[in-house]
C-alpha cells in the first residue's frame, strides 16, 4: 500500500467530475460555437470547481473537450488520465444516451448499479452530465436530445491495476464518483470495490465468496475450492467493509483467507487490518500462547516479541499449535460481526501459501449437505 504523505492532504476530482467537466464545454461548443475554458461545474455538495480543457474540436453537430485527471494526493490509477467527451446532437426524443469510448468498460456481468451492455460511466455521473446538459439547453433554448462518449486513452491498460475484469467490467475504466471529489487515502474506493464484489457474486449465483488480506491467501483459497474468479473478494486489510455489507447483503458462506498476522488482528476483534490503524497486542497474545500450553519461558518471548511472525515461528519451534486458536478466536469475531446471516470459517496461511489452519468447517460442510452443487 502507498505510504501516506506527511502534513495536509489534496484533495482531487474523481472521473465522474472530469467527465462531467469535459461535457458540459464540449456541448456548450455544440449550442454556442465556443468552448469555455476554464469550464467550471457544480457538484452534487455544491463545490463549483474549475477545469482547464487540454483538447477543444468542434465539427458539425459535435464537439470533443478534455481535461486531465487529478486526485490529489491521493495514489488513485487514474491520476493524471485524460479524461476526453465527445458529445454529439442526438436524434430527436432520444434524450440524453451514453456510450464507452476508447478506454472506458462495458460492463457484462449483473449485480452492477447498471445492467450488462451499458457503458461502465456510473448513476452519479451520468446524473451530473445530465444536469449540466439540462442547464445548456434551458441557457441556450434547445432541445436535451444528446450523445455523449466518454473514452480514456489508455484506460484499458490502467484497468488492469483495477477490480474491474472480476468485476465483469471489459475494455476498460469505470467513470465513478459520487460526489466528485477525491478524498486522499480514504479507502471508500476499496470498500465499494469489495460490496460490488458481492453484488456481482449474488447476482451471479455465487452462494460461497472468499475475503482475503493479499494475494498468496488469495490464491491458496480459489485453489483449495477452486473458485472461480467472481467470488473472490480483494478484501484486504477491510474485513469489517466486508463482513458488514455481507451481514445486509448475505451470501450462504464466507471463506476468511489471510496471513497468520492480519487474523491475529481479527482474533483481537480489529475490523480495519491495516497497519496504521490497527496493531497486534502482545500481551494478549502471551495470554493466548498460555491457553495453548505455552510455558512461562515462551509467554515472555512472545510478549517481547517484534512482529507476529516472530511468535508464530517461536510458537512452531515450541511445538504450541497457536495457528489454530487464532483461527477459532478469529472465526467467533467475524461470526459476531456477520450477526447469523452467513455461515463462516477462517483459513490461515502462511508466506508460501500453505494452509496452516482452519475453523468453521462444520459450518462449510453443514452448508455443502444443503447445497452440494455451489461453488
Amino acid at each position: 500500500m502507498t505510504r501516506k504523505p506527511d502534513g495536509p492532504l489534496r484533495k482531487g476530482w474523481t472521473t465522474g467530475a472530469c467527465a462531467t467537466a469535459a461535457t458540459r464545454a464540449a456541448w456548450q461548443a455544440v449550442l454556442s460555437g465556443d468552448f469555455p475554458n476554464p469550464v467550471t461545474i457544480t457538484l452534487p455538495r455544491g463545490e463549483t470547481p474549475s477545469f482547464k480543457l487540454v483538447k477543444a474540436e468542434i465539427g458539425d453537430g459535435w464537439a470533443r473537450a478534455s481535461v486531465i485527471k487529478d486526485a490529489g494526493d491521493d495514489p488513485d490509477v487514474t491520476h493524471g488520465a485524460e479524461i476526453i467527451s465527445t458529445v454529439r446532437i442526438g436524434k430527436p426524443g432520444d434524450g440524453i444516451t451514453f456510450h464507452a469510448g476508447a478506454g472506458v468498460g462495458t460492463i457484462t456481468k449483473p449485480g452492477l448499479p447498471l445492467p450488462p451492455g451499458e457503458a461502465a460511466i456510473n448513476p452519479k455521473p451520468r446524473e451530473m452530465m445530465v444536469g449540466q446538459i439540462t442547464e445548456l439547453c434551458d441557457q441556450f433554448g434547445a432541445k436535451p436530445d444528446a450523445e455523449i462518449e466518454i473514452s480514456i486513452p489508455g484506460g484499458q491498460e490502467i484497468a488492469a491495476k483495477t477490480w474491474n475484469g472480476r468485476l465483469g467490467i471489459v475494455g476498460g475504466l469505470s467513470v465513478l464518483g459520487t460526489t466528485g471529489i477525491v478524498i486522499p487515502f480514504s479507502c471508500s474506493a476499496w470498500i465499494h470495490s469489495i460490496h460490488r464484489g458481492v453484488d456481482v457474486a449474488r447476482a451471479t449465483g455465487r452462494q460461497h465468496v472468499a475475503g482475503a488480506t493479499g494475494k498468496t491467501s488469495e490464491s491458496a483459497i480459489r485453489a483449495f475450492y477452486d473458485l472461480p474468479e467472481e467470488a473472490v473478494l480483494d478484501m484486504g486489510d477491510f474485513v469489517g467493509g466486508m463482513l458488514k455489507y455481507l451481514r445486509k447483503n448475505p451470501v450462504d458462506f464466507v471463506s476468511i483467507s489471510g496471513g497468520f498476522a492480519k487474523l491475529v488482528k481479527l482474533a483481537q476483534g480489529h475490523l480495519d487490518l491495516h497497519s496504521s490503524r490497527s496493531q497486534v497486542d502482545f500481551n494478549r497474545l502471551a495470554q493466548t500462547v498460555e491457553t495453548c500450553g505455552g510455558d512461562e519461558t515462551l509467554q515472555t518471548e512472545v510478549r517481547n516479541a517484534n512482529t507476529a511472525k516472530q511468535v508464530l515461528e517461536l510458537c512452531q519451534a515450541a511445538n504450541v499449535m497457536i495457528e489454530q486458536t487464532i483461527a477459532r478466536q478469529a472465526f467467533e469475531s467475524a461470526r459476531a460481526t456477520l450477526d447469523g446471516a452467513c455461515a463462516v470459517e477462517i483459513v490461515v496461511t502462511d508466506r508460501n501459501g500453505t494452509i496452516i489452519a482452519r475453523h468453521g468447517i462444520g459450518d462449510f460442510d453443514q452448508f455443502r449437505t444443503a447445497a452440494p452443487n455451489q461453488g
